[in-house]
């Protein structure tokens, strides 16, 4: 049987995981450039880990500059088959606090373009469904495991991507209340769509560290007061990895995995060699 492999994309305040063992460090080169730091691989328990901070060792990247395609890439390259983004959001709800956690099941992308989100292109098209953006398997899983390690966790939710770096305006946090989401981050739709083209299943643990700047009984969102919850808040993060890694030892019995199986669109005797070779690790079996 393949051994399982979780990836971990860490993000603000996650920059390492506790209690890996046989640790190595993987520097990879990708078509599209390098990642945002090297890979940490390990063992947790028995199931084979591979560890990435989204923004690099010492939080060097905005969320605009994160290599997105090129981490995605070199987790498919390290056999990566489920991935746990861990990331600090803002709650757009009265029922989320500060501090707990929430697992979104959809997002909503407001970036402008500026990032690179696709593997498609130069004479390759392809269009991925997209209806359900998060693994349900994994999302439960990840459920499951905030609840076993003692957090209020909430099922379920929608994410807004937004483009940053800055945080909203009064003006945009109220009308983003009124569409319906529930938390607000700078991330996870690049990753989501990147992660279903390599056919990797997509979960996210969302740390709610504040309330945007819509809710009159609480102060504006800081990067101090973001900070302090996730130091908070950060064993917390590492436990549920620990427990979701232990439920996620067998094979994915999702759809994840095979969602290129009718989404390329070119003839394939047209796509340019170089491009089958660059995306050999993403198109490779349905190419021939």
């Amino acid at each position: 049987m393949e051994q399982m492999t979780i990836g971990v994309i860490g993000g603000s305040g996650l920059y390492e995981i506790a209690g890996l063992t046989d640790i190595e460090e993987v520097s990879l080169d990708t078509p599209f450039g390098a990642p945002s730091d090297v890979y940490i691989t390990g063992m947790l328990d028995s199931v084979r880990m591979v560890f990435l901070p989204r923004h690099g060792r010492g939080h060097r990247y905005l969320p605009s500059e994160v290599p997105y395609r090129a981490n995605i890439y070199g987790m498919k390259k390290l056999g990566v088959q489920r991935i746990i983004s861990v990331s600090a959001v803002g709650s757009m709800t009265e029922e989320i606090v500060p501090g707990q956690i929430v697992i979104p099941d959809q997002f909503f992308d407001r970036t402008q373009g500026k990032r690179a989100s696709t593997f498609f292109g130069q004479g390759v098209a392809g269009h991925v469904q997209f209806a359900d953006p998060v693994c349900p398997e994994l999302a439960k899983v990840l459920y499951q495991a905030g609840r076993d390690a003692g957090a209020t966790v909430h099922k379920g939710g929608t994410y807004l991507c937004i483009e940053g770096p800055n945080f909203s305006t009064r003006a945009e946090s109220t009308i983003f209340r009124g569409w319906g989401v529930d938390v607000i981050g700078m991330t996870n739709i690049p990753e989501a769509r990147l992660a279903r083209e390599a056919e990797i299943c997509y979960g996210t643990v969302a740390l709610a560290t504040d309330y945007d700047c819509w809710h009159h009984g609480h102060d504006d969102v800081t990067v101090e007061a973001v900070l302090e919850i996730i130091r908070q808040n950060v064993s917390m993060a590492r436990d549920i990895i620990k427990r979701a890694a232990g439920a996620l030892s067998s094979q994915p019995e999702c759809g994840c995995g095979e969602s290129l199986k009718y989404a390329i669109m070119t003839d394939r005797d047209l796509i340019p060699e170089q491009v089958r070779r660059d995306l050999e690790p993403i198109l490779g079996k349905y190419l021939g």
